[in-house]
């Protein structure tokens, strides 16, 4: 999970320096989010359906691999131009990455820890954060932003072989075969539940994506600081994050998990208003992205327990797709409209939209929350599925 993210938070975290040395505009920074979330939403539904038939090992020695070659290849972009289209192949991990770690936990955890367990694998994206944050940060400063990304690249190889050798092989016996034969290919729209959760995680992504492509360059452009305590932001909020996946991921349990997207959002929202309330108070900055952590990032992990609560057997991959296709979309669509306000220095109106964005997901998760609760005892999962709580 780090490394299938660990682009997004490079940008981020390094963006400071890639716009000096390298010439991208603010605007292009926040166009390398939308190429390559925009490609990650794309084909996170087929992504979906590969992992089904595919395993999860074979998908995740797939997953470092790719990431291992969209980073070497970032750290060889001679300009802009380059670098998009590196980015572009950076949505294959993105893609493959959810679906592949769920089905894992659904193949290898009791179902009493998968709420934990989920959480800690989601966490997994943030312990990206830190890395690009802080300690390649650190190493940019030493070696130059190329050498950091190189470096990042041949961990991710490194990674690729251990999960060859070390994660067990996936099943392939005749009557597995034959189950994947017999399991109905289901639609590649989201319904139900899941359409409830891909929508919510639209407006989340939107926001968050915000958050990690231009909260260095706000500190280093609009509060002060130099490019290495600027990426430390990116870290702090990395930290927030892991924390928060892995606390509310082991509170959402039934009956309690369908409530809590709603209220993470709304404390985004007042993540997102310090922020824009550093401009007049900097240090505010470090108690924003604390929050953003804590609220916005967490509340992915709850989406992905909902999924595994509520997905119909065999369908995990496809529902965990679906859902992060929503999310990836909204990776896209945030930094291209933070961008032009980025490109002018209007930073205040900047994080006012991303909390408008974290507020449009409050009320999509809140309305869903009531829909069930009145729906009584009887849940969706997956795509039109109704099933009894107890079960």
């Amino acid at each position: 999970m780090a490394f299938s993210m660990l682009q997004l938070f490079l940008f981020g975290a390094l963006g400071p320096r890639l716009v000096r040395e390298l010439g991208v505009s603010p605007a292009a920074l926040g166009w390398t989010t939308t190429v390559g979330f925009g490609t990650a939403a794309v084909l996170s539904p087929v992504g979906g359906r590969v992992v089904d038939r595919m395993g999860p090992r074979r998908s995740l020695v797939l997953l470092l691999s790719v990431s291992a070659v969209t980073l070497a290849l970032i750290g060889a972009a001679p300009g802009p131009g380059f670098l998009l289209a590196a980015v572009a192949l950076g949505g294959v991990p993105q893609a493959l990455a959810n679906p592949a770690t769920n089905k894992a936990i659904l193949a290898a955890v009791a179902p009493a820890r998968r709420g934990p367990v989920t959480g800690m694998k989601q966490s997994g994206v943030q312990v990206g954060a830190f890395a690009a944050g802080l300690p390649l940060t650190a190493l940019a400063g030493g070696i130059g932003w190329r050498g950091a990304v190189w470096t990042a690249a041949a961990t991710a190889a490194l990674a690729a072989l251990w999960a060859l050798r070390a994660l067990p092989a996936d099943p392939a016996d005749a009557a597995e075969l034959a189950s994947k034969a017999a399991a109905p290919r289901g639609s590649l729209v989201p319904r139900g539940s899941i359409a409830w959760l891909a929508v919510f995680s639209l407006f989340l992504g939107c926001g968050i994506a915000s958050v990690n492509t231009y909260v260095a360059l706000f500190g280093a452009q609009r509060l002060g600081m130099g490019p290495t305590a600027a990426g430390a932001l990116v870290a702090v909020l990395g930290v927030a994050g892991i924390g928060g996946r892995v606390g509310w991921a082991k509170a959402a349990r039934p009956g309690r998990a369908e409530w809590l997207p709603g209220g993470l959002a709304a404390g985004a929202v007042g993540a997102a208003a310090l922020l824009a309330a550093a401009l007049a108070v900097p240090a505010l900055v470090w108690a924003g992205v604390v929050a953003v952590g804590v609220f916005a990032v967490s509340a992915n992990a709850v989406s992905m327990v909902l999924v595994m609560q509520r997905s119909a057997p065999g369908r995990a991959g496809q529902d965990s797709a679906l859902v992060a296709a929503g999310f990836f979309a909204g990776f896209a669509v945030g930094p291209s409209l933070f961008g032009p306000l980025a490109e002018t220095g209007r930073y205040g109106p900047g994080w006012l939209l991303v909390a408008a964005e974290f507020a449009a997901a409050c009320a999509v998760a809140t309305t869903w929350a009531v829909r069930e609760r009145r729906a009584g005892p009887a849940e969706v999962r997956g795509p039109g599925l109704r099933v009894g709580r107890g079960r």
